[in-house]
């Protein structure tokens, strides 16, 4: 995956987004995320410590 497809030089209205596991708000891709986008899967610190809800 090229990072033009992943939102490097996209308006943030035209990025990638995701559903958070955790809290099922959509969340969008993120500079800091660039790396491993396809294993992000929370929002935040947050979701992430909360886990998945059942």
């Amino acid at each position: 995956m090229n990072a033009a497809s992943m939102g490097h030089g996209k308006k943030p209205s035209e990025r990638d987004s995701k559903i958070c596991v955790a809290c099922g708000r959509p969340f969008s891709w993120r500079k800091k995320w660039e790396r491993d986008w396809e294993h992000v899967r929370y929002c935040s610190d947050r979701c992430r410590k909360a886990g998945k809800k059942d």
